[in-house]
């Protein structure tokens, strides 16, 4: 099995070293191609109006000064001699639950993959944002990372769906099992922009975020996180609401 690692939080990243280690424990065939820099939220962005410039670290290892999206192109069409057989996503810096999901150049990657038909799994290790990146422990991505690939693989991917994994913040012996669950949602209340000025006091603003209250629902990916599960959400390229797709060709049919 060929193994295509990426991600977005750059070639130097430590959770992408750890992405490659799993991926060494399922195969010996693998490449790496990861932006030469954090590319976190840039989403499934491309880049159309700058050059992609490719620099080889070592052999099977490759930085490109471009998006998580560009990546897995360059690594599919440029680097490797044939497709892999599965892209792997990470392991990211912080969790990609929710409403991360519309925001994450990790999860961006996996879709790409999954856009080109091959089948495609994130990975994310969870911390407490508020604590910083000092406090992320790896254990849970480490000691888990491989059999949960494995499984995944046996299983078989869809068409068209990407597999996102969540590791709780916690360490691997008191992760609780897995859960399968849907993408959950937050209050909208957590997001907040702080403004600044420079040394010369001109303003400039800051996105930020900050704790909130809510509820996770039943059967979510931060439910299951909340619960120190790992959490396996699938996830569909097809974004289209089809009830609604039902009502509104009803509605126009009966339109005059």
């Amino acid at each position: 099995m060929r193994i295509l690692v990426t991600n977005d939080d750059g070639i130097h990243a430590p959770g992408l070293a750890l992405a490659e280690k799993i991926a060494r424990e399922i195969s010996g065939d693998v490449f790496v191609v990861a932006p030469e820099s954090d590319q976190s939220g840039v989403a499934h962005s491309l880049s159309l109006s700058d050059p992609l410039r490719m620099r080889e670290i070592s052999p099977r290892r490759f930085a490109i000064k471009g998006t998580p999206t560009d990546c897995v192109i360059m690594g599919v069409h440029k680097i490797l001699d044939r497709p892999p057989d599965l892209v792997l996503s990470g392991v990211n810096c912080g969790q990609n639950v929710a409403e991360d999901v519309t925001y994450s150049g990790t999860i961006a990657a996996a879709m790409e993959g999954t856009i080109l038909g091959i089948p495609s799994i994130a990975m994310s290790q969870v911390y407490d944002f508020f604590s910083g990146r000092q406090t992320v422990d790896w254990s849970c991505a480490q000691v888990h990372g491989a059999a949960i690939l494995r499984r995944l693989i046996a299983v078989g991917i869809p068409a068209n769906v990407l597999m996102n994994v969540n590791f709780p913040p916690c360490p691997a012996r008191e992760a609780r099992g897995v859960a399968i669950t849907m993408q959950g949602r937050r209050s909208n209340d957590l997001m907040r922009i702080e403004d600044r000025k420079d040394g010369r006091g001109n303003a400039y603003h800051w996105i930020s975020f900050q704790r909130g209250n809510f509820t996770p629902g039943a059967g979510t990916d931060l439910e299951a996180l909340e619960r120190n599960q790992i959490s396996i959400t699938p996830i569909k390229l097809d974004f289209t609401d089809h009830p609604t797709v039902t009502s509104l060709a009803a509605a126009f049919e009966a339109a005059p």
